[in-house]
């Protein structure tokens, strides 16, 4: 038989954003011990899309806990970043 193509509610591009924040989150922490450039740029774009994500997991698509984990990576990450210069 075939399968239905009709959408479903998990079928929105809002169920990406918390993996998406989680493996931005990840490479902005391991950033910090390399010093790379793009730290900033992936923490702050994994607290963002982290929060998106959170907003959206309320509404029952997408998973909670990958949000909040992306989120509290990119914020180590800038977090670190920030105390790294400031220790300059």
């Amino acid at each position: 038989m075939r399968d239905s193509i009709a959408t479903d509610r998990t079928d929105t591009p809002a169920t990406a954003l918390g993996p998406t924040a989680l493996v931005l989150g990840a490479l902005s922490t391991l950033g910090i011990y390399l010093f790379l450039p793009f730290t900033v740029i992936a923490g702050g774009l994994a607290m963002t899309l982290g929060t998106a994500g959170i907003h959206y997991a309320r509404q029952g698509v997408g998973r909670m806990w990958i949000s909040v984990l992306g989120t509290a990576l990119g914020a180590a990450g800038m977090l670190g970043i920030v105390v790294l210069l400031a220790s300059l």
